[in-house]
């Protein structure tokens, strides 16, 4: 099975003027995307709380959630973000695709567009 990477600007939603572009692997199993904490604090990303997440081993580990704006291909949607530490892996999750319009095509290993459905 392959790996699949796509880069993002991540926008601070408060002064979109300060933006990074990032490279991350899109995790379907991921619900929040995991950006690295220095990166977001020099962006001036502030976290507004904290949750307890579960890894792939079992192991449970706490991070701070913010606010971003993340855009890929022309599009732009807000999204949560984890603020990763030390040895946490860059990743794109589920909210973020959906937010942006993206679901990965797990035969192929790409983004897809979603078609927008509002009923």
């Amino acid at each position: 099975m392959g790996l699949t990477h796509v880069t993002a600007t991540v926008i601070n939603p408060a002064r979109p003027g300060r933006k990074a572009k990032l490279s991350f692997l899109v995790d379907s199993g991921a619900i929040y995307t995991v950006a690295p904490g220095e990166v977001l604090d020099r962006l001036g990303i502030k976290p507004h709380g904290s949750r307890t997440f579960v890894l792939a081993d079992g192991t449970h580990v706490t991070r701070k959630i913010g606010d971003a704006i993340f855009a890929i291909d022309g599009e732009r949607a807000a999204s949560p973000v984890v603020f990763g530490e030390k040895g946490d892996s860059q990743l794109f999750g589920t909210v973020s695709l959906e937010a942006l319009g993206f679901v990965l095509d797990p035969i192929r290993r790409e983004l897809r567009r979603l078609p927008m459905l509002l009923g």
